[in-house]
């Protein structure tokens, strides 16, 4: 009777399952993303850097190895006029929406009455998909009946219709402005954010020393939300360098190209053109500046984070 009892605990114990340990517990947790981290992330990226090196079309079976000629030969023609191109989309996308965010928190930042159904209000244009916000501003410029047409013509300022997307300097402004609108919201948040964490006393005290608005700002304000600043610049001007939805849907790169920046490029070369080797030479390179960038705006973080625990 009593062996029965004692065997009988022993036989549930060999029966019951080993308990799995704390890093394969782990390890089966993170297998599911990590499959899908390759199969979507790294197995494209890798074979599309491969491709740089080889003369492949999707037109054609085969890959002829060729080295670094489609490198070079992006180098030489496309590069200089698609960085410059990418550069004046990246720069207006991201000075425009950062002023208008500051100002805007600035704004924010003080006690009036409506002042949180604005702080609310204002972020719907980020809430908005970028594809959407894309073709509303589409029909917004567009030439024939569009609500920005419709407006000018009836105040007297224009004497006839302007196909805004259609002209180089027009376009340029229009890409610059739809994507502003979009994202400034998230710019005004963080701005906000940093600016509550500057001492009240701080302003007082400037204020009793005669300091005018403009000169609190500049001696107390800016000071301490300059890290934020910088950080959110920086990484803004990461997120417009790759850019691709609003100059896809509002010019498709146009008028004859002068709206194209690396993203559209990469994307019309090699689902266009079919030219995957050439579409490659031009990721790589696209890829090089934009490790250059996360490589600063890291750099940036880490430095902010030592600054913040001294």
């Amino acid at each position: 009777m009593t062996t029965s009892r004692v065997a009988a605990p022993a036989a549930a114990r060999r029966t019951r399952g080993t308990p799995l340990s704390e890093r394969t517990f782990l390890a089966f947790l993170l297998l599911p993303g990590i499959v899908l981290l390759c199969a979507i992330v790294l197995y494209p990226l890798i074979r599309s850097l491969i491709s740089a090196f080889f003369d492949e079309n999707l037109l054609y079976p085969g890959m002829t190895f060729v080295g670094m000629q489609n490198i070079i030969g992006v180098l030489t023609t496309e590069f200089g006029p698609l960085l410059t191109q990418t550069l004046i989309f990246t720069v207006g996308a991201t000075v425009a929406p950062f002023v208008i965010g500051l100002a805007l928190a600035l704004v924010l930042n003080q006690t009036f009455r409506g002042q949180r159904f604005l702080r609310g209000a204002f972020l719907i244009p980020w809430l908005i998909p970028g594809v959407v916000v894309s073709f509303l501003w589409m029909w917004i410029f567009d030439a024939n009946y569009g609500v920005l047409n419709g407006i000018l013509l009836s105040i007297g300022a224009i004497d006839s219709p302007i196909a805004w997307l259609f002209q180089t300097d027009t376009a340029r402004v229009a890409l610059i402005v739809a994507k502003t609108w979009n994202t400034f919201p998230w710019i005004m948040v963080m701005l906000l954010a940093a600016l509550q964490t500057v001492p009240a006393e701080l302003h007082e005290a400037a204020a009793m020393d005669g300091a005018g608005t403009v000169r609190r700002f500049f001696t107390v304000t800016w000071p301490h939300i300059r890290g934020v600043a910088g950080l959110v610049v920086l990484l803004e001007f990461i997120w417009n360098f790759q850019h691709f939805d609003t100059i896809f849907v509002l010019t498709g790169g146009g008028p004859a190209g002068t709206t194209n920046t690396f993203a559209t490029e990469v994307y019309d070369t090699a689902f266009k053109g079919y030219d995957l080797g050439h579409a490659g030479a031009l990721g790589i390179l696209w890829m090089a500046l934009l490790t250059v960038l996360v490589v600063v705006y890291v750099w940036l973080s880490e430095r902010g984070e030592k600054g913040a625990h001294r």
